[in-house]
């Protein structure tokens, strides 16, 4: 079920932060009324897509703070594990150099709570609550706004890579709704004509140039 236009589900968890510190009780709530937030759920740690992406939102991190919008990345994996591979270089397969924080999930709690669970409980034949599927995290994404509203999402499977670049414009896209009351087509990004809704229907209304 959609969690867009909803609260996002509050949370706190042990987290990698500066990509060398392990600190508890991270939570969501400390960016309410402060910051947007990216919230981005991958596979797992010492994977081959996962730092792929990893990588590609630290490499877009000043874009995504010169917006006013954190960037924060989830698994199912341990604090430990997240550390490991933070401290591994980028060469020899790791994510060395990220700096955003990254929430360790073990208990499968958040992302559950999200939505992106690759998997779900059910009763077996002798009537044992049983994991189906496996226990990680597809590739959720989740914009969260100031109030802690989700006002997008978008979930791939593991094998699908996410477009960062995407992630931006769709920021740009709530941003620019939201400071001058119009809505954005199809295919629209910074630079191109947003619409206003009318009685009478829609009409191209603003450039963002």
């Amino acid at each position: 079920m959609s969690l867009v236009g909803k609260k996002a589900p509050i949370f706190s968890a042990t987290a990698v932060v500066n990509g060398n510190q392990i600190i508890e009780d991270f939570s969501l709530e400390q960016f309410i009324g402060k910051k947007e937030v990216i919230l981005f759920f991958y596979p797992k740690d010492f994977t081959f897509v996962c730092p792929t992406e990893i990588l590609a939102f630290q490499a877009k991190l000043k874009e995504f703070e010169k917006r006013g919008v954190a960037v924060i990345g989830a698994s199912t994996d341990t604090a430990e594990t997240h550390l490991a591979w933070l401290m591994t270089p980028k060469k020899k397969g790791g994510i060395e150099g990220v700096t955003y924080p990254i929430l360790a999930d073990p208990s499968k709690t958040i992302t559950d709570s999200f939505g992106v669970l690759g998997g779900e409980y059910d009763y077996n034949d002798e009537g044992e609550l049983v994991f189906v599927g496996e226990p990680v995290a597809h590739r959720g994404t989740f914009l969260i706004d100031k109030e802690g509203i989700v006002r997008h999402e978008y979930v791939n499977f593991d094998s699908l890579g996410r477009n960062i670049d995407d992630t931006l414009r769709i920021v740009d896209a709530w941003h620019f709704t939201l400071e001058n009351g119009v809505v954005c087509p199809a295919n629209w990004e910074e630079g191109k004509d947003a619409m206003k809704a009318t009685h009478e229907g829609v009409s191209d209304y603003l450039s963002s140039h």
